[in-house]
């Protein structure tokens, strides 16, 4: 199991720029130790998204004093391995993408078990954040999802934590998907007896192996309703 854990809505800010360091996230980073970086994409086959993110996020890591000697891309192309590759390394990002596609590649190349015995660091991004919970609520995204009575918005994850994040919310809270109000009329009935985390970019979960926070600006969704949790600079236990 991880012994740090960033589970974020995104750590950019604007291209070319270093991390955002708000809710001491950059500070927070830079006290782990870390040599070998794996990029876990959500785009297996997707060769040219995959390598387009992954240099995005090394690229604005180093732009933030971290950086790896080693740095490897967990696609299609190496998925056979996936043990090796997380055994190799200590710090692990879970890449941003469509969670169903990533949370299919995950349990495909079987990365809950491969990580059994990880105790690095594990940035987890947008999609990579979500699919690190033990059950992903995989809130609709793309057109035709909201709609489709098949669409299977609840999955297995990593079991990193039990908390199911949903990042962007600055951007996705007045979303309209297939006729329909994302949070009023998808999110907000699926969170009946069950809780979710709306949170902001810039914002993040992060466990440090004893306890959980969120950090930053956050909202609560449960039962129907949603209330706001904690403020930008603020940090939330949970």
């Amino acid at each position: 199991m991880a012994n740090q854990l960033f589970l974020v809505s995104s750590p950019f800010t604007e291209p070319g720029k270093p991390l955002n360091e708000n809710n001491k996230f950059v500070e927070r980073l830079l006290k782990c130790e870390h040599h070998s970086a794996l990029m876990v994409t959500s785009a297996p086959s997707d060769i040219r998204f995959s390598e387009s993110f992954s240099y995005a996020i090394q690229h604005t890591l180093a732009l933030s004093r971290i950086t790896f000697e080693n740095y490897i891309i967990l696609d299609d192309r190496n998925k056979m391995d996936a043990q090796e590759l997380v055994a190799a390394s200590d710090f692990i990002i879970l890449g941003g993408g469509h969670v169903p596609t990533q949370n299919a590649f995950f349990a495909e190349i079987g990365l809950k078990d491969c990580m059994k015995n990880f105790d690095g660091t594990v940035l987890g991004i947008s999609a990579g954040s979500m699919n690190a919970a033990s059950i992903v609520y995989a809130q609709p995204e793309e057109e035709g999802e909201a709609a489709d009575p098949n669409y299977r918005r609840f999955l297995k994850g990593l079991g990193l934590t039990n908390v199911m994040l949903l990042p962007h919310y600055q951007d996705t809270k007045d979303r309209i998907l297939d006729g329909k109000k994302l949070f009023e009329e998808v999110t907000y009935p699926d969170s009946f007896d069950r809780q979710f985390i709306a949170i902001c970019d810039g914002s993040y979960l992060y466990a440090d192996g004893t306890a959980e926070r969120i950090c930053g600006e956050a909202y609560l969704i449960q039962n129907g309703t949603i209330s706001k949790i904690c403020d930008e600079g603020k940090e939330y236990p949970l």
